[in-house]
């Protein structure tokens, strides 16, 4: 696996992959998160050769975040993280987007779903659903992007 990035440097990746995305299209839309997202969520990272040792994360719903309600989109990636080949811990890399409140996106619940490497998943398939799930947003700014690392 020579050509496969380390789990230390999907955060940066995913940075730069947005910082790409939002230099050539309508900056800091979810459609630019959502491209940025995609770029990074194609890119391979070692990992133990186990069904859930890379995955996808796409989930939304509302929160309380510094006290007030907001409704988040959550774009993740989790990678099994391991010194000497074993497991040792998982690392989540994440994109938050959140949005201001609003009936229509209080309406929509809240969701989840994952898509695992090393599986018979169809990645593109996989994308292709959770877009159309996203798509009333795509064209919507949030009032928010953070990028973040963190052990699970």
């Amino acid at each position: 696996m020579p050509d496969r990035s380390q789990p230390k440097d999907a955060l940066h990746r995913l940075r730069a992959e947005l910082a790409a995305e939002q230099s050539t299209t309508a900056e800091g839309t979810t459609r630019s998160a959502w491209l940025a997202f995609v770029r990074f969520g194609r890119m391979r990272f070692h990992a133990a050769p186990q069904a859930d040792s890379d995955g996808l994360l796409f989930q939304y719903g509302t929160h309380l975040i510094s006290g007030r309600p907001m409704f988040t989109v959550d774009l993740t990636r989790q990678l099994n993280v391991s010194d000497d080949g074993e497991h040792d811990r998982y690392v989540q890399v994440r994109c938050e987007l959140r949005y201001k409140p609003a009936l229509d996106l209080d309406a929509w619940g809240s969701f989840h779903s994952w898509f695992f490497y090393d599986t018979d998943a169809d990645l593109d398939g996989w994308f292709a659903v959770m877009e159309e799930r996203l798509g009333p947003l795509l064209d919507r700014k949030p009032a928010g992007i953070d990028l973040f690392e963190e052990p699970v």
